[in-house]
């Protein structure tokens, strides 16, 4: 082989690296006080579970409604309470339930089109529903979805049997995501994504539960973790890694004087010139703050031809 035939080769492989390269993703920012992400057997378990409850909550539907219905399982996932909302259409049907156990509130959410064809098909029809855009559900069509949703929503309880008990008594149903505060908005949820089947129709349709609860007994469940002395070697290692990368990340430190309360109507009537008396007393020191926390006092001062502050107090636990 000569030269000029290894040239066209090196071209390539160079040009392949090149893409790579340009396809790189941008790096994501990461909150280490809100990890959105799940170990991974704690997804599987939690996989397994909604499994289990897919098949139980499709064989209940088949069993009421006389028509092949399949609730398949798509993913499992953590997010905010506010993100998951957020994507949710309006107007859909929001099933609100009490757990039992902890008489907090789980959510499940599916098409309002999705709830009539099941009625037509309680009263022996074929299953053509009603498909006009804002339709809610009348009293008696209600009754009719919190009996079949109750029915179907026990299984939860022998789904989870193995990592957590999960009894849930549905409440009522809600249509405008944005008027249904089932949780804080900042509060961790487990979001369950499904696929519905019901005769030729197919739905997508999500099961909203409190994070917190959940994911305590499965780390509860996992005890003293089993592992060889390599691995624990190694994850000794990586914590230390973790640890000097972690004091190497630049954060912002501001020092502020005590918050001012003023109108809105004072703000934007604000002009070059105006002054803002503050309600910080002189004598008393201003706050460290790291990223909204405080972290200490200090006293205003000079370095040289720079303001500078000396640190005169620091938080024991900065919250």
């Amino acid at each position: 082989m000569t030269v000029q035939d290894t040239m066209p080769a090196r071209s390539a492989t160079a040009s392949a690296s090149a893409v790579r390269r340009s396809r790189t993703a941008e790096p994501e920012l990461y909150d280490f006080r809100r990890p959105l992400t799940l170990p991974r057997d704690h997804a599987r378990h939690l996989e397994m579970a909604f499994e289990r409850f897919g098949r139980q909550f499709g064989n209940q539907l088949t069993s009421r409604l006389r028509t092949l219905t399949h609730l398949t399982f798509d993913e499992v996932k953590l997010s905010t309470y506010d993100e998951y909302v957020n994507l949710l259409p309006t107007p859909t049907a929001m099933v609100l339930c009490t757990i039992s156990q902890t008489r907090q509130t789980a959510m499940l959410q599916l098409p309002v089109a999705a709830t009539m064809v099941w009625i037509d098909y309680l009263f022996g029809g074929d299953g053509r529903g009603d498909d006009r855009e804002g339709r809610e559900l009348t009293e008696i069509e209600l009754t009719l979805v919190r009996d079949l949703l109750q029915h179907s929503l026990s299984d939860l309880e022998y789904a989870f049997a193995g990592l957590a008990p999960l009894g849930v008594t549905v409440r009522g149903v809600q249509y405008n995501p944005q008027f249904v505060q089932a949780a804080g908005a900042s509060d961790t949820v487990l979001v369950a994504s499904f696929t519905l089947r019901v005769g030729e129709r197919e739905d997508a349709l999500t099961l909203m539960l409190p994070a917190d609860t959940m994911l305590a007994t499965l780390r509860a469940a996992d005890g003293p973790v089993a592992r060889s002395e390599d691995e624990r070697r190694a994850a000794a290692l990586a914590h230390a890694d973790l640890e000097r990368a972690v004091q190497d990340v630049p954060v912002e430190v501001s020092v502020r004087f005590r918050p001012v309360v003023i109108h809105p109507r004072d703000v934007v009537h604000l002009v070059v010139g105006d002054v803002l008396p503050l309600s910080h007393p002189s004598t008393e020191p201003l706050d460290v703050v790291v990223d909204g926390v405080v972290l200490a006092q200090a006293a205003a001062g000079s370095h040289g031809s720079r303001l500078a502050c000396r640190v005169v107090t620091v938080e024991e636990n900065p919250s």
